[in-house]
Parts: structure tokens; sequence; C-alpha cells
């Protein structure tokens, strides 16, 4: 049945997808998918060629990336001293860590003494169950983050509330008084019983008005990750080092999210090439 697909019935597989209202994004991961499982089906030597190599896919726009600028960014940290979330948005915008990856911190994967992080699961909403930790998908995902030593310090400030808490809370079973209800899941960032956080209640109660007191341009919380990356890339940073500290795939996802950034570093490696040949002359 394989050497019955024509290439016009893939194509009117995409445009009817395209016409129940599903992104470019969702048809070209569907042609990924079927594409590779034809090209088994030349291997295995089940077709002679692949008909998805002969369709025309949705043009897929890229959306605008909004990240603060390195004045902005010194703002935004200044201003994070007055939030409840202070070493939520302090980390996120250190490590380039994906907001869900920083809500499903545990304790145990934060190296105070080395001064660096563990990313090892990420929280997601699934339907049916709500907030739910689960494990990272891929090696790349799975990474080692050095952090500043300024974050370090908020975050062991508020590993002390959590042993203050802990030993409160010890202490009132130990003499039997009534003990607020709370499970301990180790988590870094925590609700009242132990639970995790929701994100879109810290961007709406807490994210959204920081950044309206303190003038900066209105963002989402992942976009603090953009920042940290852009900011690296202006710097000079190796995009190999940016690329691992996200936890991309492959360095060719960087480079192509982070295009906006070439221009500047080709004008400084410019530079620099500059002064070795002509000694700054």
């Amino acid at each position: 049945m394989l050497h019955k697909i024509r290439p016009e019935q893939i194509q009117k597989l995409y445009n009817d997808m395209q016409d129940r209202g599903l992104s470019p994004r969702t048809v070209r991961y569907t042609h990924t998918i079927l594409k590779n499982a034809l090209d088994q089906a030349v291997r295995w030597g089940k077709i002679y060629r692949n008909p998805a190599d002969l369709v025309d896919l949705p043009r897929q726009d890229k959306k605008e990336m909004k990240c603060l600028t390195p004045e902005q960014a010194i703002i935004f940290m200044d201003a994070t001293i007055y939030s409840p979330h202070k070493a939520l948005f302090s980390l996120l915008m250190a490590s380039g860590m994906r907001p869900s990856e920083a809500l499903g911190l545990k304790w145990p994967d934060i190296d105070f003494k080395n001064k660096r992080v563990t990313v090892r699961r990420s929280l997601s909403r699934v339907n049916g169950k709500g907030l739910v930790l689960e494990e990272t998908k891929t090696a790349r995902s799975r990474r080692t983050i050095p952090l500043p030593g300024d974050i370090i310090t908020d975050l062991q400030e508020l590993n002390n509330e959590y042993d203050k808490a802990a030993a409160k809370r010890t202490a009132k079973e130990k003499w039997n008084l009534p003990v607020e209800e709370y499970y301990d899941q180790e988590l870094v960032f925590a609700n009242e019983t132990g639970g995790p956080l929701d994100e879109g209640n810290i961007l709406r109660r807490h994210f959204k008005p920081l950044l309206k007191s303190a003038g900066l341009p209105e963002i989402k919380l992942y976009n603090l990750r953009h920042t940290c990356a852009t900011l690296l890339l202006s710097a000079g940073e190796n995009p190999k080092i940016v690329s691992e500290r996200l936890g991309h795939s492959s360095i060719n996802l960087t480079l192509d999210t982070y295009s906006h950034v070439l221009p500047d570093m080709q004008v400084s490696a410019t530079d620099k090439l500059e002064r070795i040949l002509y000694n700054g002359k």
C-alpha cells in the first residue's frame, strides 16, 4: 500500500490541517514524522522515492523574541530585592533555565559548596492531574549550571527558611501541638502546603507588577531565559557554552534562535582581527 501514497495526497493532508486552524509548526512536526517513516520505507526497498519530499510546507514565521537590555536587566535585578520571589527571578535571569525547570528544583539539586545547580526534572500541567513533576526527557536537558555567588546566597537564605519551618513543625509534633498541613517534597520553590508553585500565578501576582513598578517592558517569565542567552552572546561568550547552559539539543538551535545577536558578534570578531593583524593601527 505504501507505493500508492502520492505527493498530492500528503499535500492535501497538510492543507486540510491548516484549514482546521492547526499551526504551521504542527504541520511541520507531522511532516517530520511522516517523512522519517517513508525514508525508512525507501531504505527497506518498499518504495523507490519518498513522496513527502515533493510537497510544500507552510511557512513558519518566527515570533519576535522579547528580552531585557543590559541596562534593563540591571534595573530588574535591583527590583527583585523587594519581591518574595527574589531567589526565583534572579535564578532564572542568571541560569537561563526554563521556568518549568526552576519550579521543579529540589534542595538536593543545589550544590551550595561548588555554587551550581543540576536540572533533573521540570514542572508541567497535565490534564486531569494538575501540576506534575516529570524527569527531563533528554540528556541535554539534564545539565549542571554554575551560578554566581549572589544567586547562591539568595538560595541559601531560602534554604535557611525551609530548615527553620521544618524544625518548627518537628517541635510542634514532639509536643503534640497542632501542625499545619504540609507535604514536604523538598521543593526549592514551594507553596504554603509544600506543593509546587503555579507559574501563571507568579506571573500575574508578582512578576508583571514588579516589571510595571520598575518601569520595565512587559515580558513573560520565559523571556528571562532569552535575556540570559542574549546577554552572554552579546558579551562574546562561546555559543557552545551558552547552548549547554540552556540545555539546547544542538548549538545550531542556539545560533538559529539567537541569530539577532550574530551581527554584533561579527563586528566584535572583526575588531579583534583588526587588532591582531594591524596592531590597532
